[in-house]
């Protein structure tokens, strides 16, 4: 069986938590569950669990990680073991953990870009804003900004996105609504998603 083709069984959120409490550099949960904390309740399942650093934390990630079975989406589609220590290309922003070699895997590590201050997205790299505007710690564990984890659903949707961009854009702010729009006619040009993004 291909590394692919492995089960999943993702940790809980509450488990994430603490398994990068001890991280000294920014994290946060991204994906779905990023959107089902800032609605403030759970509406779907998940297939997954997202956790999100910088790129340029990646090996302080992997060696905080170094007791598990890590493996990077690289090419696109197909997974290479990750040894501790290996600075991946700048390809490679995809990573799936599991305890242990055969095991099911636990959790996605996505890889975000960035340049000094700023967080910087892969797709449109135009698209950019101050690093400490891009994480949202509240009660719960940090987690990514809502607007934009709604950007990195636009672009492929499936059901799961549009029901994730119905249930949280009626709590955007008018300054996270207006961040989106703005970043989906850059990187998109036009997006379903725009006409219901009035202004509140």
């Amino acid at each position: 069986m291909s590394p692919v083709d492995h089960p999943w069984e993702p940790i809980p959120v509450s488990e994430v938590a603490r398994l990068f409490a001890g991280l000294d550099a920014p994290w946060w949960i991204g994906g779905g569950h990023a959107i089902e904390l800032a609605v403030g309740r759970a509406f779907r399942e998940h297939g997954d669990v997202d956790v999100g650093v910088l790129r340029r934390d990646h090996l302080t990630v992997r060696r905080l990680l170094s007791g598990w079975d890590c493996w990077a989406a690289d090419p696109a589609g197909s997974l290479r073991p990750w040894p501790v220590d290996e600075t991946l290309p700048a390809r490679v922003h995809d990573i799936w953990v599991r305890e242990a070699t055969g095991g099911p895997w636990r959790l996605q590590l996505m890889l975000d870009e960035s340049d000094g201050d700023d967080w910087v997205y892969r797709r449109a790299p135009g698209i950019r804003r101050p690093l400490d505007t891009v994480v949202v710690r509240d009660a719960g564990p940090p987690r990514l900004a809502p607007e934009i984890q709604l950007l990195y659903k636009a672009k492929h949707r499936r059901p799961k996105d549009d029901a994730d961009f119905a249930h949280l854009a009626p709590l955007l702010t008018g300054e996270q609504r207006s961040w989106l729009a703005a970043a989906l006619t850059e990187e998109l040009g036009d997006h379903p998603w725009l006409e219901k993004l009035p202004p509140r």
